[in-house]
């Protein structure tokens, strides 16, 4: 019997046990990992690690509001394929110089498994999910242009990331491993900051990670600063040789943690009239 692969995150890619099993899992029943979590948080990520952790290759599929489940399949290139027969460049006789394998397509006819990251499956038309979720059932199409039939070798780990922006079908989330990425608590992001910057000063990581959750917790934010943006932060702050973090109006490179003007505002206010902080 085949012992069962333990995904245990990486060198840069630092985990915990919830996700983990949620991983270990998705793998044992080689179903879809769906995951979800606010912006910043490594869903992304999850994917290149789970990919490095595999050591094997990480093809990933960006979906946008017009994606459709076929594309991930293949295209064929008519309008090439017409460019070519008007001024005579191509064999426009072999159709299959103008079919171009997709996302899908790839992961399916690869030589071995594969990792498939589908990115933002929720941007997509409500038929998306359950269009997308036949073709990884059945692990085979035909492309009709030609009559040649891919079928995968080996099922790909596929891991689908969600940011909530709309309802997924039911049947879509029964057959997916689910898990929510919830925002690292300090000690784990302590972890993950000194990963990126490594021997850092110890006092300023603390203020800075103070400085970073109190933002965090300050109301009427629209967008609050992610795990990237601070990493972000923190290197501003130390090629720039900041040495002492203070919650104050003209905090340095506040631009790299807040992105609206809203939020700006918000900030300046809360700051100039000296709110109780969350922690």
């Amino acid at each position: 019997m085949q012992t069962p692969i333990r995904f245990r995150g990486t060198a840069t890619y630092l985990t915990n046990d919830a996700l983990e099993a949620s991983v270990d899992c998705a793998l044992g029943l080689q179903k879809p990992l769906l995951v979800r979590g606010e912006p910043g948080t490594g869903k992304t990520l999850l994917a290149e690690a789970v990919a490095e952790a595999l050591n094997t290759e990480l093809i990933t599929w960006h979906v946008k509001s017009t994606t459709r489940a076929q594309e991930g399949l293949y295209t064929y290139d008519t309008v090439q394929r017409l460019y070519d027969s008007r001024f005579g460049d191509g064999d426009v006789k072999n159709i299959r110089h103008y079919i171009k394998l997709g996302p899908l397509g790839r992961a399916f006819s690869a030589d071995k498994r594969v990792v498939l990251l589908i990115d933002e499956v929720d941007k997509a038309d409500i038929e998306f999910p359950n269009d997308l979720l036949h073709e990884l059932d059945r692990m085979r199409f035909r492309v009709i242009e030609t009559n040649d039939e891919v079928v995968a070798k080996d099922r790909p780990v596929v891991i689908i990331t969600s940011n909530a922006e709309k309802e997924l079908p039911d049947a879509f989330l029964r057959r997916c491993v689910f898990h929510f990425i919830d925002f690292p608590e300090k000690e784990l992001m302590t972890r993950i900051v000194e990963v990126h910057h490594p021997k850092l000063d110890k006092t300023l990581i603390e203020q800075a990670m103070d400085a970073f959750y109190k933002i965090r917790g300050m109301q009427r934010l629209r967008k609050r600063p992610s795990t990237s943006e601070l990493v972000d932060w923190i290197h501003m702050l130390k090629s720039m040789g900041v040495r002492d973090v203070k919650l104050e109006k003209n905090l340095p490179f506040l631009g790299t943690l807040l992105k609206k003007e809203q939020d700006l505002v918000a900030y300046a206010d809360q700051v100039s009239g000296g709110a109780r902080w969350r922690s």
